[in-house]
């Protein structure tokens, strides 16, 4: 089992790797430091979305973003789009599952703002429709997505592909990346004295 546990460890370890050296990666990280920083200083929101694992990555960067990360500072307006189960139920009931994101960026969205959409495959039919619905309503779009991109490749101004198709090795790859953002973006908008 030990034997499993390093194979496990050294395979997460490879994608951060082949992130690390992936030059496009980190410019396009840093291009969505840029857009979530413009955004939040002329007072737009930040939306998030993802189903399962990347519904709780989703979940953990808003709150980060609109708690604190490292230091006390003003909150960031940041949702994730899933936390109302009354919400959420109602609509995949009433319409369709692939419908929630969507009806919620419709009514929560304006222009300016930023939805950050979450799918290791990038090809989640409710979160392709929430993008669709965000550049509707002329919001920017950040997703994050494993290597091949799926149909998030035309949808996202931004979209960072880990380099990897292995689920879990990528939502590894997605906090990493998402808790780089984080801290960036609050160093950003509100620095601190050295």
């Amino acid at each position: 089992m030990q034997q499993i546990i390093r194979k496990i460890m050294q395979e997460s370890l490879d994608v951060k790797l082949r992130s690390l050296n992936n030059t496009e990666l980190i410019a396009l990280v840093e291009n969505a430091v840029d857009m979530l920083a413009d955004s939040v200083s002329a007072g737009r929101k930040i939306l998030f979305c993802g189903n399962g694992g990347s519904a709780a990555d989703a979940q953990h960067l808003a709150a980060e973003l609109s708690g604190r990360y490292y230091y006390d500072r003003p909150p960031i307006y940041a949702e994730a789009l899933h936390v109302n189960s009354s919400f959420v139920t109602a609509v995949a009931n009433d319409f369709s599952y692939e419908k929630v994101f969507s009806r919620m960026v419709e009514a929560a969205g304006k222009e300016g703002d930023v939805l950050v959409a979450l799918s290791t495959s990038g090809r989640s039919p409710g979160i392709i429709a929430a993008i669709q619905t965000a550049r509707n309503q002329k919001m920017k779009v950040i997703g994050f997505s494993g290597q091949s991109g799926g149909d998030m490749n035309q949808v996202c101004d931004i979209l960072l592909k880990v380099p990897s198709a292995d689920t879990p090795r990528i939502q590894e790859v997605h906090i990493l990346l998402g808790h780089i953002i984080c801290e960036l973006l609050e160093k950003k908008i509100f620095p601190q004295p050295e």
